[in-house]
């Protein structure tokens, strides 16, 4: 697929500075258009439409993925909260959302109500900030379930 027509694609040539980590079958990055503090997007390299169009290596490593990735955003954040959030209508290239929630967050911008911060509370230069730390707490963890 090209790159002009996918997001999840385009993340391939993203800024070394928005990238947490990528492995062979994953990349999480700060996303252009997503880039609020403590929010990541955790994708698939490969272009596969949805949760269906996962290969069974990748099927079995998106759950360690996504819980090193959560538990290493909470960490820096000190979120209190840290949705998932996984859609695929916009960009159905399997991808989901990982979204730290504060305490300064109002009560309706919790819960499903999270996405409506994408426009009041986007910062590149902050979320950009948090990419270093996540990628310490993320590699410290997947140096551990390696051993």
């Amino acid at each position: 697929m090209s790159g002009s027509s996918c997001l999840p694609c385009e993340m391939e040539h993203a800024e070394e500075a928005a990238v947490v980590f990528r492995d062979d079958l994953w990349a999480c990055e700060v996303v252009p258009g997503f880039d609020v503090p403590g929010w990541f997007v955790l994708r698939v390299r490969r272009h596969a439409l949805r949760i269906g169009g996962l290969t069974e290596r990748e099927l079995a490593t998106y759950g360690r993925r996504l819980r090193d990735l959560v538990d290493s955003v909470t960490e820096v954040t000190c979120a209190p909260a840290t949705y998932t959030l996984v859609f695929g209508e916009a960009n159905p290239h399997f991808h989901a959302l990982i979204a730290a929630r504060g305490d300064d967050v109002p009560e309706d911008r919790r819960m499903a109500g999270i996405l409506r911060q994408r426009e009041d509370r986007r910062d590149r230069e902050r979320a950009l900030a948090l990419v270093p730390a996540v990628a310490r707490a993320y590699h410290r963890r997947a140096l551990v379930e390696s051993k």
